[in-house]
């Protein structure tokens, strides 16, 4: 596995963890804890990535509410949408605005 794959894997594994050690990071892909920390260091450039101190609660997380994954809405596809809301009215109207805000760009 390479360094980026396996920094690939790992924000994987903290968008389902939500957080974990370095130790369990370092065990899981077959490094030392400090590979796992130069890691980690890189994917902070990039992500909201936070280190948390602490003897049995530290290592890392990810920022509250952030998913990488996310998927958003093209500009074409956002327009759409909204030309199609003139024709809506009362509860599909209100849930295609929360689509919009939650998806848009």
């Amino acid at each position: 596995m390479s360094y980026a794959e396996r920094r690939e894997a790992i924000l994987e594994v903290l968008c389902i963890r939500r957080h974990e050690t370095y130790r369990n990071l370092a065990f899981e892909f077959h490094v030392s804890r400090e590979t796992i920390r130069h890691d980690i260091a890189a994917l902070m450039c990039l992500y909201p990535i936070e280190t948390v101190r602490g003897r049995y609660g530290g290592g890392v997380k990810l920022a509250e509410g952030f998913d990488p994954y996310r998927r958003k809405l093209t500009a074409r596809q956002a327009a759409l949408l909204i030309k199609l809301s003139a024709q809506l009215t009362g509860d599909e109207l209100s849930i295609l605005d929360s689509i919009l805000r939650q998806f848009a760009p």
